[in-house]
């Protein structure tokens, strides 16, 4: 079944765009150095009040990488973004101790973000996601945010996927209503009266926001504390607590689906995995699903990424990007 992590981002290896705070104009490397997340934050809630961008722009797609360590499938994405360089931006955060190895030439050089430690399941995820969004929104030239792991490849070219996710009038997030132990029963009453039962929800982590959502993220006040407090243990806050607030806040302009696509049919507390034998299989699988909505009106593609893939499912993704006819180049 298929269901759907600031050394801030270390800008003097690349071009970066000013970002207004306040009456001045102060580059990522002044902006970010060195301070905390409650700063990160702060500065990233804050919204332009005038409508209009003062310089005509592209609006570009962060793609923000929660990692452990390296990025095994780093020559897929590099193939990737090739020749797209005024509609991305990428950062990445990895464990603080990961020493980043790559080369000036590679688009991930110089895109890790000061990272804290995480725990799978715990608070601490959603306290990356956050931190990567953060950095993200600073960039004002960014408008759309996709949430990616070290294991996800992309389906589609990079052309494709820019324009599925700018035209959709929806972010794409899981949030289901799971009546079962690993659903309801994970609810705690403490979350009332912000979060009640009925609203209580359960989604993939990997989400795509627009730049509405992604400031109410790094924004909230209101729900972090509950889940920080009452969604402990085998709670796994980082499956609820971004579903359930965009449930309560902005059920409206949420697709209740993620794009990134999962294999859970092999059962057990994580998706399956793919590797040189069967990657390909799972990869053709999940392009041809076409079992969603998209802007509305049932659509031929339901996914843009998928995960979990093994590093040594490299060689086998890259000969099938080779493909011109699979859109992927």
């Amino acid at each position: 079944m298929l269901s759907s992590y600031i050394n801030a981002a270390v800008p003097s290896q690349q071009h970066y765009h000013l970002h207004l705070v306040g009456s001045q104009q102060v580059s990522p490397q002044a902006l970010l150095h060195g301070i905390s997340d409650a700063e990160l934050l702060w500065r990233a809630s804050m919204v332009p009040m005038r409508p209009g961008m003062p310089v005509r722009r592209t609006p570009k797609v962060a793609f923000m990488f929660l990692t452990v360590g390296p990025l095994p499938l780093a020559p897929l994405w590099e193939r990737f973004f090739k020749g797209h360089e005024d509609r991305y931006s990428i950062y990445v955060h990895a464990l603080p101790s990961y020493e980043p190895t790559e080369q000036p030439s590679s688009v991930f050089f110089g895109r890790h973000i000061l990272s804290r430690e995480v725990k799978w399941g715990d608070i601490t995820m959603n306290d990356a996601e956050r931190r990567l969004l953060a950095n993200a929104l600073l960039d004002f030239e960014n408008e759309r945010f996709i949430l990616l792991s070290e294991s996800c490849a992309p389906l589609w070219n990079f052309t494709f996927t820019y324009d599925y996710l700018m035209n959709s009038r929806e972010s794409f997030v899981g949030a289901f209503d799971d009546p079962g132990p690993v659903g309801r029963g994970r609810y705690d009453p403490g979350m009332a009266p912000e979060v009640t039962i009925e609203q209580w929800r359960k989604g993939a982590q990997w989400f795509e926001v627009n730049r509405e959502l992604a400031v109410y993220i790094v924004s909230d006040v209101k729900y972090y504390e509950k889940f920080k407090r009452f969604c402990t243990g085998i709670c796994y806050v980082d499956e609820h607590y971004i579903p359930t607030m965009m449930f309560v806040e902005f059920r409206d302009k949420i697709s209740m689906r993620s794009v990134t696509a999962v294999d859970w049919s092999r059962g057990g507390w994580h998706p399956g995995s793919f590797g040189r034998d069967d990657a390909e299989g799972f990869y053709q699988r999940v392009r041809n699903d076409r079992s969603c909505l998209y802007n509305g009106k049932p659509d031929n593609v339901c996914y843009l990424f998928a995960r979990k893939f093994r590093p040594e499912s490299l060689e086998s993704l890259l000969r099938f990007a080779s493909l011109r006819k699979l859109k992927l180049l």
